[in-house]
Parts: structure tokens; sequence; C-alpha cells
């Protein structure tokens, strides 16, 4: 049996396996997560072995720190995999809810309800906590799932869905609802985008590459998400302390993430007060900058940004900066060079933070806080399958909503439409 005879029959079994996943009952999918949450504590050692093999041919073949620090996997994060599992189980089952009911006038009731999608292929780079994120979300909504992780962490990925099917065995689900597609790199991706009559939709996590690879050949319907070129616009009326640490948080703290600052819009009016401080402490960090000419003209030793620039997401410890003369420039250059990801202002005025808020065409906006925060853990989902950036279906972080869809229930007692 070749690799595509092998990859549509675990694929088949996925589908077979998608009525029974329907129909599982609250109790038993959080009995799963728990029990994979013990499974991940216990082999932990085991888990970071395997990641190790990852990271050091990553290492060989000379892969950018921030790929590294996506793929790394240590005792804390492995933890905190763990601990996200547990929160999910904590999280209400959203298959099922009645969401909207109504009764017409010739007296049929018509609910409407949330029930699973069926099966979900998710598509990704580097990042091995997809893997456990993207299985318990699925599952604690009903979905079977379909893995496709990336050739650089095939080793942390093999252990992590072993450990997934073991937990699924231990519950008395059918393992099969899982499948891990390991084969054939980006050939394989292709071959599964066909599978329409076997997967019901695709969710690609990655760089630009995968994305647009994924959009332009999918039969099936895909909900991306793409890159986060994010800012953070200080305003005039900015308390200048907190929008430094603003600033510093959402570049800073981990600049390998989708939802970290990319660039620093500042308003022409307080840039002279407020750059250099901001400058020094982005330069103590490590933090490479470019600037518009406003702000060579301001501060020193800063690289001369270029068009490039504003549409960039570098993952790593680079910063674009722009002076802008107003919270409407503002917004006009991040509806241009955005991604429609995170975006935030910093202001004391209300009127203008509003305004902001409302005009800015991003999934999360934010006023006085860090786009760090857009993440499922932190907006109280207990994990996500991702951040999307379209607009249709799901929106922001997705987690157990997003991934059901609905239908309506109609109930009547004999009637006939004339």
């Amino acid at each position: 049996m070749n690799w595509k005879e092998k990859l549509k029959e675990e694929i088949k079994r996925a589908r077979d396996a998608s009525f029974e996943f329907s129909q599982l009952a609250t109790e038993k999918k959080n009995e799963f997560l728990l029990i994979l949450s013990s499974l991940l504590e216990e082999k932990k050692d085991r888990i970071i072995h395997e990641n190790s093999k990852d990271i050091e041919k990553c290492r060989k073949n000379n892969y950018s720190k921030a790929f590294i620090d996506r793929l790394l996997l240590t005792s804390e994060r492995v933890s905190k995999m763990s601990d996200s599992l547990k929160r999910v189980a904590l999280l209400k089952d959203p298959v099922g809810e009645i969401f909207h009911q109504d009764v017409r006038p010739n007296g049929m009731v018509i609910k409407k309800i949330r029930v699973p999608i069926g099966v979900i292929g998710i598509i990704y780079e580097s990042r091995p906590d997809v893997t456990i994120e993207a299985a318990s979300l699925c599952i604690k909504s009903g979905n079977c799932v379909l893995l496709k992780g990336g050739k650089e962490s095939i080793n942390s990925n093999r252990i992590l869905t072993s450990l997934i099917k073991e937990a699924l065995e231990k519950t008395g689900i059918n393992s099969n609802g899982v499948c891990y597609m390991g084969a054939s790199g980006r050939q394989s991706v292709r071959y599964i985008l066909k599978m329409k009559e076997y997967i019901d939709l695709i969710i690609p996590r990655g760089g630009t590459s995968l994305i647009e690879t994924v959009s332009e050949h999918s039969l099936i319907p895909v909900i991306k998400h793409y890159k986060g070129v994010c800012h953070t616009y200080v305003d005039r009326d900015a308390d200048l302390t907190m929008a430094q640490e603003i600033c510093y948080n959402a570049k800073v703290q981990r600049p390998a993430t989708c939802n970290a600052m990319e660039t620093l819009l500042v308003h022409i009016d307080i840039a002279k007060e407020f750059l250099p401080d901001m400058v020094k402490k982005f330069r103590d960090a490590g933090v490479e900058m470019r600037g518009c000419p406003e702000t060579l003209s301001i501060v020193d030793a800063i690289i001369p940004a270029a068009e490039k620039d504003w549409s960039e997401e570098y993952l790593n410890l680079i910063l674009s900066i722009k002076i802008v003369k107003d919270v409407d420039e503002a917004i006009a250059h991040i509806n241009k060079y955005g991604t429609k990801h995170s975006d935030a202002i910093v202001t004391s005025n209300k009127k203008t933070a509003e305004k902001f808020l409302l005009s800015v065409d991003s999934a999360c906006v934010y006023h006085n806080a860090s786009t760090r925060f857009t993440d499922g853990g932190e907006f109280g989902m207990g994990a996500e399958i991702g951040i999307s950036t379209d607009k249709l279906h799901a929106r922001g972080p997705m987690a157990l909503e997003e991934l059901t869809i609905y239908k309506y229930l109609i109930y009547g007692n004999g009637q006939i439409r004339s």
C-alpha cells in the first residue's frame, strides 16, 4: 500500500468515527482530557527527549532562533499543555446548546442548536503544542481531527499523537478519530486538500507560503490563521509610562508569536518626549529598530524603514516605528498594512479610543493593553485552535464554540405549507 492509499484509509476511518464523536457525552470527553493531562506529566521526559531530536536537527540546518523557540518543548511548556487540558475539561460543552428558539404563528417550534463540524484537518508548522490544543478542542467540541504537522516537528508530534490515542483508548473512545498525517510533506497536503468527501474543514496555521498553498489548492472550506502584523498606537493623550510598559511587553515578552507588536505608531505631538526612553529600553533588550524619516530625526542608530517593513511579520526582536499626525492616520496605516489580527491604542481620551476601536478592521482591538493577550487561554477559552483572520464563521481566537456549526430542529404537529 503506497502512502496515498494508506493516508486515504486513515482519513476514511476518521470519517467513520465522526458520528460516534458527535454523540460523545460531556463526561466522557472530559475524562479523556484529564487522562491525557496526566499522561503528559507522566511521559514528560520522553516528550522532551523526542522534541530534542527535532531541535537538534533544526539547529544543524540553521533554522532561526524564533523558529526553534516555537518548536522547543521544556518541562514548563509541557506542564502548561497539561494544565490547558484541565481548563478545557472545565469549560462548558457547546454541543447541543440551544441558542435560538422561536414559535411560528402556525405553531411550529424552531430551535437552533450547536453541532460539531465533523472532521477537521489542522495543517501547521513547527509548534508541537498545537497538536495537543487541536486535539483537545476538536474532541471536546465533538469533532474528529486530522493533524498535519511540519517535518521539523515530526518526532514531537508522533509522541504527542501516540499519547492522545492512548488516552482515547483508556477512555473507551475510538482512537481512529485522531489521525496524524506525517507522510510526504507538501505533496500530501495537496492530496488531503482534495478529499472533500471525507473532510469538512481545513485550518492552516503557519507561514505565508503554507497559508497561500492551502487557500489556492483546497476544495474544502478553509479558515485561515494568517500572519500577525500587529500595531500599537501611542496617542498624544497617552499615559507615557503606561505606554512604555505596554509597548515593551507587546514586542519583547515573546516576539516569536503572532500577537507580538511588529509596528509602533507614535503621535507626532509626543514623539520627542516618548521615543528616546522607549528606544533605549528596546535597544537594551536587543531589539533592532527601523524607523520613518521623522523617527530618525529624533533618535539615533535606527535603520531607515523600507516600504516592505510596514507589512512585515518579523517574529523576532525587530520593530518598525512610524510617527503619525493623528489617530486617523494611525487607523489608515493599520487598515492598509495590518493583517486584521490584533492592534492597540494607548490613550486616556475615551473618544479617541472609541474611534480607534470601531474603525480598525481587526479581529482584536485593544485600549490600554498589550496585543499579547490575543490568546484563547487569556480570553477564558481554555485553549485555542489558532487566531482566525478571516471574517466568515469564526474570527479571532478559535475555541470550542468556533469549532461547532449549527442546525435547525423544527417541531410540528401536522403543519403543511399552503
